[in-house]
């Protein structure tokens, strides 16, 4: 009598490998949004993942495995996130952005779905807090007046150093 095997439990932590020559397409609705600091969140349903073939490592599974994340955004559309940010993030990332205002992201440097949409995630956090930081406006200042009479000065001195560098003029 052969030995029946028990069914394998997958494990929700662990990513589901499937074998689908089309892109896989994940909608995270959940609840909680990525929260970036204390003023801007992301709501979770606005996020679109695509998972398509990644290059890289892998070994035989990588012509077999959608492991790559494509995290699609579309910041026009928002509302949650204000709207200096929002102009300082397209100005920051404009080769990142569609023509319908749509932020694409991707992530390949893990092998493992899990890991890849994590590090989108985490891409994504991080761009938008350079965007929230706002430039450092600069303050014309004068230039103090011992400055200018030191470059003068200066000036002065270079330039009589190079008069007598001169071969001398003779009056006939």
């Amino acid at each position: 009598m052969p030995k029946q095997r028990a069914p394998q439990r997958l494990n929700v932590s662990t990513p589901q490998r499937l074998n689908a020559s089309t892109p896989q397409r994940l909608n995270v609705a959940s609840s909680s949004d990525l929260i970036v600091n204390s003023r801007i969140r992301v709501p979770f349903a606005e996020l679109d993942f695509q998972f398509v073939r990644s290059s890289g490592p892998g070994g035989q599974n990588v012509n077999k495995v959608n492991s790559q994340a494509q995290l699609h955004w579309n910041v026009a559309a928002n509302t949650s996130v204000p709207e200096e940010v929002r102009q300082r993030l397209q100005a920051l990332n404009r080769r990142r952005f569609t023509k319908e205002g749509v932020l694409v992201l991707n992530s390949q440097r893990y092998r493992d779905q899990v890991r890849n949409r994590q590090d989108c995630l985490d891409k994504l956090t991080a761009m938008l807090l350079a965007a929230a930081e706002r430039p450092v406006t600069r303050k014309a200042t004068k230039v103090p007046r011992g400055v200018k009479e030191s470059r003068l000065r200066n000036k002065r001195q270079q330039a009589e150093r190079k008069q007598r560098r001169r071969p001398p003029k003779f009056d006939d």
